[in-house]
C-alpha cells in the first residue's frame, strides 16, 4: 500500500468535504466515548479547523481521494485522522514520521478515553506529560498532553 503524502495549501470546498467525511468516519470508529449527538455538535467546527491549521497534509489513495490527513501547528500535531479501513496498515505511522521529519513534531494532545490513540503515540515514542479534566474546547473529556 503506497499512499502519497502532500501538503495542501489550496483547500477547496470539495477537498474540505472529503476530509470532513474522513474525520467523521474516523471519529465514529475510534471515539467511542462520544455519542452520535456529540459528534454532530462537533462536526460544524471541523471545516474551520481544517482551513486554519497552518500545515495540512493529506495521504492520497491511488484514485485521488484522501485516505487520511494530519494538521500541524508549530511542533504540535493538531489532528490525525484516517479512514477506518486504513487503520492498522501503517498509514498513521507514515504520516507521523513525515511530520516529525519535516516539521519537527514533538507534541500531541489525545483524549484519555481513546486508549488506542494513546497506545499508538506511545509506540511512536511519545509519553504523557500532563493531564486535563477538559478537552481543548472545554468539554468534559479528559485530555492528555504527550511529548517526545
Amino acid at each position: 500500500m503506497h499512499r502519497e503524502i502532500t501538503e495542501v495549501t489550496d483547500r477547496p470546498p470539495q477537498l474540505m468535504d472529503q476530509l470532513l467525511e474522513v474525520w467523521e468516519c474516523s471519529v465514529r470508529a475510534t471515539h467511542l466515548f462520544l455519542s452520535a449527538g456529540e459528534v454532530a455538535e462537533i462536526k460544524p467546527y471541523v471545516p474551520l479547523a481544517l482551513r486554519e491549521v497552518p500545515h495540512l497534509m493529506v495521504a492520497w489513495r491511488g484514485d485521488g481521494t484522501p485516505a487520511g490527513f494530519m494538521g500541524i501547528d508549530g511542533q504540535k500535531l493538531e489532528m490525525l485522522f484516517l479512514a477506518p479501513e486504513e487503520r492498522g496498515r501503517g498509514l498513521g505511522k507514515k504520516l507521523v514520521r513525515y511530520g516529525m521529519e519535516r516539521f519537527g513534531i514533538r507534541e500531541v494532545t489525545v483524549n484519555e478515553q481513546n486508549p488506542q490513540a494513546r497506545g499508538f503515540y506511545e509506540h511512536m515514542g511519545f509519553h504523557v506529560c500532563q493531564r486535563w479534566e477538559l478537552d481543548e474546547q472545554g468539554r468534559p473529556y479528559p485530555s492528555l498532553k504527550m511529548q517526545l
